[in-house]
């Protein structure tokens, strides 16, 4: 480094070309509303999934009804009127006991099925090289991030599929 300049390498030292380095702060996503206009990246958006060849009204219908392996308590959550309804539903079932080893790997597929959506896949990679954090006040710190702690994973699975479509183009 360039003393007095850490923002520049010395040639002579290092052989590289002298360089800026950029002070640009990567863009955050971290409010998946619609009134911050991110509304579609959030489980409860509506936009019907196709699991077994049964219609689930949001992700979040999928998500909790596959949180068991009993077909009447899955019925009636896929029949649930809303999200919501649907996650007081899943807050109810006794889990399946491989549910920690599937809930994120079914998490992506439930994903993908979303944002196969013509008109969602579009809004995905809109969001560019923003980084996608689910921020939430309830305290779910699998797949958000509350009070600065959490694992994140929508926001993760989210990033990784758009990467995906990126690198799939935009038809495919």
């Amino acid at each position: 480094m360039c003393a007095g300049f850490p923002f520049l390498t010395d040639q002579s030292i290092t052989g590289t070309p002298l360089k800026f380095m950029s002070n640009a702060k990567k863009q955050v996503i971290d409010r998946f509303t619609t009134e911050a206009g991110y509304g579609f990246l959030s489980n409860f958006h509506p936009s019907t999934i196709y699991m077994d060849g049964k219609p689930y009204k949001t992700v979040e219908h999928a998500y909790q009804a596959y949180k068991t392996t009993d077909e009447s308590n899955r019925e009636l959550i896929r029949n649930a009127p809303s999200p919501d309804v649907a996650k007081r539903l899943g807050y109810a079932l006794v889990l399946r006991p491989d549910w920690e080893q599937v809930k994120i790997p079914l998490m992506r597929e439930f994903l993908k099925k979303k944002f196969e959506n013509p008109f969602l896949r579009p809004l995905l990679l809109q969001t560019g090289d923003a980084e996608l954090i689910y921020t939430n006040t309830w305290n779910d710190q699998c797949w958000g991030v509350c009070r600065g702690r959490g694992e994140n994973w929508l926001g993760k699975l989210l990033m990784e599929l758009r990467e995906e479509l990126k690198k799939s183009g935009p038809e495919d």
